[in-house]
């Protein structure tokens, strides 16, 4: 674990980055936060999609009428400096900002703005075998209830219900359906099908704006794949050629069995393909995609 955490604007001991009970975010999930990865390359540690992330760390804060006391620039920097200060290779980054100790009333007035950014190192996600999921009795959150695109603290209750579900059942992870009964997302992912090598995936609206979904959309393309953004039915996916998902912890993960129906392929090829290059991607071996890196030297 790492020894150092910056919260509000400095490094602190790992011990010593607390909270009080009464904090505003605790009660009512009423926070804002990002996932990253970084990976070690032959030119140093580099982090993935920085600068996408702070900007939705920004945007989810905007959509909870969060206030958050640094810019851009300076969570970049801070991120920066939080893994040259831990000396950590490769791993993840979580970044959160919360409403404070302050009055404990829903209504967040006059209360402080905490921000913290910790890492630590983390290997696979879903590990190495194809994802079998579940197709949950939990919905996916409606619309009209939250800002769905965002990354919200209090949304992954409705995430965690979804997996645990999956998990106790004998799977691997859950797919949400949405409020339309079209396929949304996983607890911590998006979800991609190929059929006659198209890439479908649902579109912005009911799920959240990933960006390694974003990301393997671009990548695809440059593959000259077609991408498909559009509502899909369970159905659809069962049918597919291939089916995997992505996010920043899950990467691109194949995804072998959806309830009981196994699909066409574990692993298929162009699924491989994509995960074959996002892999070079983040190592540093593809010098067209260090825009999508931030090295740490």
């Amino acid at each position: 674990m790492a020894q150092k955490i910056w919260f509000n604007g400095k490094l602190v001991p790992f011990k010593n980055a607390k909270i009080h009970i009464l904090t505003h975010t605790l009660h009512y999930g009423t926070g804002a936060f990002e996932g990253m990865r970084f990976y070690q390359t032959k030119h140093g540690a580099a982090i993935f999609q920085l600068a996408r992330h702070i900007d939705r760390l920004l945007y989810s804060a905007k959509c909870i009428h969060m206030n958050i006391p640094f810019t851009k620039t300076q969570l970049i920097k801070a991120t920066i400096n939080l893994l040259k200060a831990n000396k950590i290779k490769s791993g993840y980054i979580r970044p959160i900002s919360i409403y404070g100790h302050g009055p404990l009333r829903v209504n967040p007035i006059n209360i402080p703005v905490d921000v913290a950014i910790a890492c630590w190192p983390w290997g696979s996600y879903l590990g190495a075998e194809a994802v079998k999921l579940k197709v949950s009795s939990y919905m996916r959150i409606h619309p009209s209830s939250s800002y769905t695109d965002a990354k919200i603290t209090g949304h992954y209750v409705n995430a965690m219900l979804a997996v645990k579900e999956a998990v106790a059942a004998g799977f691997t992870e859950a797919i949400m359906l949405d409020y339309k009964g079209n396929i949304a997302e996983g607890s911590a992912e998006n979800l991609f099908i190929i059929k006659n090598k198209i890439i479908y995936t649902p579109p912005l609206g009911t799920i959240l704006a990933g960006i390694t979904r974003e990301s393997v959309i671009k990548l695809a393309r440059d593959f000259k794949y077609k991408v498909v953004e559009k509502p899909l039915k369970i159905k659809e996916a069962l049918n597919a050629d291939e089916c995997f998902l992505t996010g920043t912890a899950a990467e691109i993960s194949p995804v072998g069995q959806i309830d009981k129906k196994k699909l066409k392929t574990q692993f298929g090829p162009i699924t491989k393909q994509l995960r074959t290059e996002f892999m070079k991607i983040v190592s540093g071996e593809n010098k067209k995609y260090f825009k999508w890196l931030t090295f740490v030297k």
